[in-house]
């Protein structure tokens, strides 16, 4: 049985943080799914499909790697999915205290699903997409923290940085 392991988030926009852990997901599990959340109680600057698809179009060249949309109880998705484990990463000390929340619930929800961390590499570990899009929102270059087609996405949504 292939060990699948789901990678949970909104991806809005997916960085090069995130690709740091798929890229690194996709050596220690026989399939990756990098799966964009539906239902997120966050104000998403690109749309459900417009994440989905960014995802799917900067990630396509990775073996091992499945991108797809999923909306309701994470849980219950990876249960669907047959996952073995769920991937979330942790950038700073400040984000353990709600993943290890996220963790337990998760493991009450779905026992036999692991709940796995990775950190991203250290030249990442500051980049989060809500930083990206301050940044892009006021005029700055995000080049080095997204891939050349998020540049570009995000370059459409704020045009005064074009």
């Amino acid at each position: 049985m292939p060990r699948i392991i789901i990678y949970p988030g909104t991806f809005d926009p997916i960085t090069l943080g995130h690709m740091d852990l798929v890229k690194r997901a996709t050596r220690l599990f026989d399939t990756v799914v990098l799966a964009v959340a539906g239902d997120s109680s966050k104000k998403s600057l690109f749309s459900y499909q417009e994440r989905i698809d960014l995802c799917s179009e900067v990630l396509g060249d990775i073996d091992g790697l499945v991108v797809t949309g999923f909306r309701g109880l994470l849980a219950n998705y990876a249960q669907e999915m047959n996952a073995c484990a769920l991937l979330r990463g942790l950038r700073a000390v400040s984000d353990f205290e709600f993943e290890f929340q996220l963790a337990n619930m998760n493991r009450r929800l779905a026992p036999e699903i692991e709940s796995l961390f990775l950190t991203p590499s250290e030249q990442f570990s500051f980049i989060s997409s809500s930083l990206v899009k301050e940044v892009a929102s006021l005029g700055g270059d995000v080049s080095e923290f997204v891939h050349p087609l998020v540049v570009k996405a995000l370059e459409n949504k704020y045009p005064a940085t074009a």
